[in-house]
């Protein structure tokens, strides 16, 4: 009898424990839910406490280490943030995107170092998270190491073509290892995406720079060219002679319109010159561009992408070629970057 009981009483402690077990879950489960609904809507403060009482339910619940902690980075308390985010790090779980929270608490506060090795650590655990090789580029740009600030852009953009600043990254890391043709053609897909925020401005001008390198405009029909010998390559050296034969002979042009002739010469040059010389840039960059400018469509995206800078002028134009803004569109839902 008394084995009996002993046999009866185990399924029942082993129902009791489960029936709490679960109650734990459904209680810590509901606390995050609420504790993100209240995150959502900008109460950091209540939401901390929502994590707190789930974590004081249940230690190892490894949702509430990460919402606690991205509540704490939200908040400019990054390092106090980390103590939440090891928990996660010593699990089984997937890490990539604690990862890339303690790459960003490390970059926020100065450590690049480390927040490199975060990043890194995070694309070995998921080499297609678009985001880490986005975020490793931007601390790398910010340490001036250009080439490696490139390589991770393009990784990004072979994942998300849609990401502006990842096309922004891609010019300024470019543009500053001197390579104007690759600049120029991220400054345009960027202001594709953005033509008309607070980056833009800069984007246009950056962009123009390119386009006007070592040109001058002295009197009437006289150009004065001033490239330094080391920028003369032949790809530099065909992208100037296309500027100046595209506008040289022009009169009364505005800046917008000299800006269309200029791009629809260069577009061809560059898909021409860049042929097997930097694959990535050749099939996603160049040719892109080269299919619009056989499409007609330059006019539109030159007016499109100057919006920032010329908006006047732009938007008087699109109200009489409503239809070339409609081809340009078109182009884009239709035309998709290769690489």
């Amino acid at each position: 009898m008394k084995t009996y009981r002993k046999i009866l009483f185990l399924p029942i402690l082993l129902l009791l424990s489960l029936t709490a077990f679960g109650q734990n879950n459904n209680d810590t489960k509901k606390l995050v839910d609420d504790g993100v609904a209240l995150f959502d809507k900008g109460d950091y403060k209540t939401a901390m406490e929502k994590y707190k009482a789930a974590l004081a339910i249940d230690p190892n619940d490894l949702r509430a280490d990460f919402e606690m902690g991205y509540t704490l980075y939200t908040t400019g308390k990054g390092m106090e943030a980390i103590a939440y985010l090891e928990p996660i790090l010593k699990s089984n779980d997937s890490k990539y995107e604690t990862y890339e929270l303690l790459g960003s608490i490390y970059d926020d506060n100065n450590q690049p170092d480390k927040a490199i090795e975060a990043y890194k650590a995070g694309i070995k655990d998921k080499p297609d998270f678009e985001r880490l090789h986005f975020n490793l580029g931007i601390t790398y740009e910010r340490l001036n190491k250009h080439s490696d600030a490139e390589a991770e852009a393009i990784e990004a953009l072979k994942l998300d073509p849609t990401h502006a600043s990842a096309h922004r990254l891609y010019a300024m890391a470019t543009q500053a290892q001197g390579k104007r043709a690759n600049a120029l053609l991220a400054w345009c897909n960027f202001l594709l995406l953005e033509p008309q925020t607070a980056r833009s401005p800069d984007a246009v001008v950056s962009l123009k720079r390119i386009v006007n390198y070592g040109i001058s405009q002295k009197s009437g029909k006289n150009v004065n060219v001033s490239i330094s010998s080391s920028d003369m390559n032949s790809l530099n050296l065909g992208m100037t002679l296309a500027i100046i034969n595209a506008t040289s002979s022009k009169q009364n042009l505005s800046s917008v319109d000299s800006l269309s002739l200029q791009l629809n010469s260069l577009f061809p040059i560059i898909s021409e010159q860049a042929q097997d010389k930097d694959p990535f840039f050749s099939k996603y960059y160049a040719k892109y561009f080269n299919t619009m400018t056989d499409s007609g469509n330059i006019p539109a995206l030159a007016h499109y992408i100057t919006l920032s800078a010329y908006k006047d002028e732009d938007l008087a134009w699109f109200k009489d070629h409503d239809k070339e803004l409609k081809d340009l569109q078109k182009w884009l839902n239709d035309t998709k970057h290769d690489f």
